[in-house]
């Protein structure tokens, strides 16, 4: 039986960010929908759950392989929002079109998806008006019906 390879960490190259603030999200459907982002949950990467491959051949361990394919979950996102804000869900909800994330070093991620959801939070004397919404990636580019995987382009900092 071999013994899987040991690793030592190297540095790692890039820079990492320093702060959150500013990130931002546009809709190719509508580049200036009426909100203002407080805060971005940019999506993941999910590989899914393993593959159970256990067999009465095992002796000890439990044993599983990985999937083939991966998944960009969910991206989330509050804001405030100007209650005209409703004619533009009703444009984006269920429209798939281009989703782009701009983080604060100006690298962006950009891939298909389409507003799932928005929730308005209780309106109240002396609390700022907030909405919640949710964008699902499709990875799935409707005007030339294929898969298509995120694009990350990385900031170019001097």
């Amino acid at each position: 039986m071999a013994n899987p390879p040991a690793s030592k960490r190297s540095v790692p190259t890039g820079f990492k960010l320093g702060d959150g603030y500013q990130t931002e999200i546009s809709f190719s459907r509508n580049n200036a929908v009426k909100f203002w982002e407080k805060t971005i949950k940019a999506p993941g990467l999910d590989g899914g759950d393993g593959i159970d491959t256990t067999t009465q051949l095992n002796t000890k361990w439990r044993t599983k392989d990985t999937r083939h394919l991966q998944t960009l979950t969910e991206c989330t996102f509050t804001a405030g929002y100007d209650p005209d804000f409703y004619t533009d869900i009703l444009a984006l909800i269920n429209s798939p079109g281009g989703v782009t994330i701009q983080f604060p070093d100006d690298s962006t991620l950009t891939f298909w998806g389409y507003l799932q959801k928005i929730e308005f939070a209780e309106l109240k004397e002396g609390e700022f008006p907030e909405c919640t919404g949710t964008i699902t990636p499709t990875n799935w580019d409707p005007a030339n019906y294929v898969e298509s995987a995120p694009v990350f382009v990385g900031a170019t900092l001097t």
